[in-house]
């Protein structure tokens, strides 16, 4: 090893104090408490679970992830107590496939975030927006159904819709099948109106054969997209339906490896990714948004919790240059609703003129109401 010359050796601090820095540093913001609730809607039935970290100066975080059992929340805390919060990174990598992996990575943030006294998309690098366009998913079992949560979306203010595709009677079911698409979606835009926008979800249940058909059928509808037309497991049909039709394309449900995206994107097989918050975490779907801006490909992360992750796809949405569009889901029923506004206080999934607003509070700006966990939630021992 060279020496280092005089000049630079009255620059270099004594290793005793180097040592002390690294000391302190990492002992900053350090995780002493691991808490976690699952809650469940009432009636539609939607569930996650919501995780706090807490550190020895005080500050709490929050996230959410998918429902968590016992054993999972024990090895989240074997893991993730006494480490600082500032090491958020090297816990995804340690949490890599853990269920909790997710939400340990937007509490930890939360918690940096509010302590530099700062929203979370500023934490993140700054906004790119001040407002992000919102679109919600229709439920129903039928077109009547579909058409009443049409309605009840619209007036809470959201301008964009995802709605499922007919399922098949048969595999390759032909024009009969497309025509049946058609004649839906074409009753929900005359009810919707013309400043409106559609996305056809497959639910990745189509063959290759039909979501093709479909494709093909709905390019001079403007689908915002087509979601999940068809199984994700052979790629060279993936890169059929985009190569041969002009609707957009987009796939991430349920996918927990960044090279997936990467092999789509290689393949121009890929119009949208859509990685899932509650398996990547902020930082992991920052690193897929990345990954897509350099094949100018936008990002439409995948939400479907509660309202402490809506606060985080906000916030990571706003932080991203290639953001297109954040889901946000609204229950048809109230009580399902009151549910999600009576966790933090205060509505922060409204959505007014087809977008949502950041908030400016630090961190996540979420402040949960332990009554409504008392209420909603089930602790998890």
């Amino acid at each position: 090893m060279r020496p280092i010359p005089l000049r630079r050796a009255r620059l270099q601090p004594p290793m005793a104090a180097q040592a002390a820095a690294a000391h302190a540093s990492s002992a900053l913001y350090s995780i002493t408490s691991v808490e976690a609730w699952n809650l469940r809607q009432p009636v539609g039935g939607r569930s996650w679970a919501l995780v706090r970290l807490a550190t020895r100066e005080g500050l709490e975080g929050w996230g959410e992830c998918r429902p968590l059992a016992r054993d999972s929340l024990k090895s989240l805390r074997d893991i993730v107590s006494g480490t600082p919060a500032n090491a958020y990174e090297a816990l995804r990598v340690r949490l890599k496939g853990h269920p909790g992996a997710a939400a340990a990575n937007i509490a930890a943030l939360d918690i940096l975030a509010k302590a530099a006294k700062a929203p979370l998309d500023q934490f993140l690098g700054g906004p790119t927006r001040f407002k992000l366009r919102a679109y919600t998913s229709l439920d129903g079992n039928n077109d009547d159904e579909l058409g009443k949560a049409l309605e009840r979306s619209r007036a809470a203010g959201f301008k964009a819709f995802s709605v499922p595709a007919p399922l098949p009677p048969f595999r390759n079911s032909g024009r009969a099948f497309v025509l049946e698409a058609q004649k839906r979606m074409n009753a929900l835009r005359r009810a919707a109106g013309e400043d409106c926008d559609f996305i056809l979800n497959g639910l990745g249940r189509l063959t290759p054969g039909d979501a093709a058909s479909l494709a093909a059928a709905f390019e001079r509808f403007h689908l915002l997209w087509f979601d999940e037309p068809c199984s994700t497991s052979s790629l060279g049909a993936l890169r059929k339906i985009s190569a041969e039709n002009v609707t957009p394309v987009a796939f991430g449900e349920g996918v927990a490896e960044a090279s997936f995206f990467q092999n789509l994107l290689r393949e121009d097989a890929i119009d949208l990714v859509r990685p899932e918050l509650a398996i990547h975490g902020i930082t992991g779907v920052r690193k897929i948004a990345a990954l897509a801006e350099v094949y100018y490909v936008a990002i439409a992360p995948r939400h479907g919790e509660g309202p402490v992750n809506t606060a985080a796809a906000l916030h990571l949405g706003a932080s991203l240059p290639n953001f297109f569009i954040q889901h946000i889901p609204y229950p048809d029923a109230p009580q399902d609703r009151e549910m999600r506004a009576a966790l933090t206080g205060a509505n922060i999934e409204a959505v007014k003129d087809g977008f949502a607003t950041l908030s400016t509070q630090p961190g996540l700006g979420v402040a949960i109401r332990r009554d409504a966990l008392l209420k909603y939630g089930e602790v998890i021992a």
